[in-house]
């Protein structure tokens, strides 16, 4: 495949750092602190064994670390937003005092968000594109955090009754339009945004495959914004590899991400970090190869 040129943004934090994206590849690093995840529940559940996963992600090269206190698998029951609160603040808390890379928190309730950035994140992952709660984004906007919208339907209980399209990447891209216009006229910096296709999310498996193989499709590249890919470990991949458990297809998820930053993915949010970080890397080479026109 031709590498598809990527374009370069600055994404803003508010605490005086920013992201360039478009040079390198960031990896984002999955931090589930729930105990009924597809691939890690129960295994970060408690404040140290958070930090001491996020920490090794780190030194395996993170750029950015997750971190999730609800699970967004298929059938996840809905969680209280005090349960999820309760989860996700004090490994906030522990990390933003001991990483030296920002934390984002996957939330779509405004309450969790507002308290995660009390605690030390940095950056908002709303997968529900902010049609689950609109305050996420009154509330990103009065932080000045960064903000990640990701394309869903309906809820983590009904998505696959959803998953009907005709062009799957232009309807996707014309409903985080919505998504992105939600969040400018909530005060949200453009600077501030990112978009995710949501692979997986409302979407069958085949929808996933044509999301990922037309990343580069002109409605996604006219929203002109950052975008961030995760296909880790993710249902779909087994149409490829064949039916094995989660953490037995990270192969699968780095080529997914290599392909994803050829076709100009700027961030994989993954959960194998050092394998991920060595793929992205691969793929970051073959994209400035073909930009300074090397053979």
């Amino acid at each position: 495949m031709t590498p598809t040129a990527r374009r370069r943004y600055t994404l803003a934090l508010p605490d005086g750092r920013a992201l360039a994206l478009g040079t390198r590849t960031l990896v984002m690093g999955i931090l589930n602190v729930t105990p009924d995840s597809f691939s890690d529940g129960g295994c970060h559940d408690d404040v140290p064994r958070a930090v001491e996963a996020a920490l090794a992600m780190v030194a395996a090269g993170a750029d950015v670390i997750d971190v999730g206190g609800e699970s967004t698998r298929p059938g996840a029951a809905l969680v209280d937003q005090a349960i999820e609160r309760a989860r996700v603040v004090p490994v906030v808390a522990a990390l933003a005092a001991q990483l030296p890379v920002p934390i984002s928190v996957d939330t779509t309730k405004a309450l969790v968000a507002r308290a995660a950035i009390d605690a030390g994140a940095v950056m908002l992952n709303d997968v529900s594109g902010l049609r689950h709660d609109a305050g996420v984004a009154a509330v990103a906007a009065s932080a000045g955090v960064a903000l990640v919208l990701m394309h869903m339907r309906g809820s983590t209980a009904d998505m696959y009754r959803q998953a009907s399209y005709v062009d799957v990447a232009k309807e996707v891209a014309a409903e985080l339009a919505w998504s992105v216009q939600a969040a400018e006229r909530a005060g949200v910096s453009r600077e501030a945004l990112v978009i995710d296709p949501g692979l997986g999310f409302a979407k069958q498996a085949g929808h996933s495959w044509e999301i990922l193989a037309r990343l580069d499709h002109p409605a996604l590249l006219a929203l002109d914004l950052p975008m961030l890919v995760g296909a880790s470990r993710k249902s779909f991949l087994q149409a490829a590899v064949g039916e094995c458990p989660a953490r037995e297809r990270d192969p699968a998820s780095a080529a997914a991400a290599t392909v994803a930053v050829l076709s100009g993915a700027h961030i994989v949010r993954v959960h194998d970090v050092r394998g991920s970080v060595q793929a992205v890397r691969v793929a970051d080479m073959i994209s400035a190869a073909a930009e300074s026109g090397m053979s």
